[in-house]
């Protein structure tokens, strides 16, 4: 039984180790950061509102058309570059089924156009 032991030793070494390294780590900013936030950290950031208001406040319907606007482009460079590196494996398939993934991108940013999420007052 010693000599099964002696193959694991390394592995609880290690274990301990890390545990002991991430629990250092999760304890370090507590005691070690600067805890004197200027009015400029306090600032309203982002969103334009105060960092420490009401949490159950509404928020511009504008904010949610950009975070359409950012999936749409980011789906589109997410599908639209491994496409462009297999273009000739894909075949016609495969073109047709982008340009038609393309064309729903295409409704959807006309849509957000049309709502006004480019135009900011």
């Amino acid at each position: 039984m010693p000599g099964f032991l002696d193959q694991y030793l390394a592995l609880v070494i290690f274990a301990g180790l890390s545990a002991v390294i991430s629990m250092a780590l999760l304890i370090a900013p507590f005691l070690l950061a600067y805890k004197s936030p200027d009015p400029e950290k306090l600032s309203a950031y982002e969103c334009g509102f105060d960092a420490f208001d009401d949490a159950r406040m509404k928020f511009d319907v504008r904010f949610y058309l950009v975070s359409l606007l950012f999936i749409i482009f980011d789906l589109e460079v997410a599908f639209l570059f491994p496409w462009t590196v297999a273009f000739k494996d894909v075949g016609m398939l495969g073109f047709w089924s982008m340009m038609v993934f393309l064309g729903v991108l295409t409704v959807g940013f006309v849509y957000e156009w049309k709502k006004g999420a480019l135009e900011w007052d």
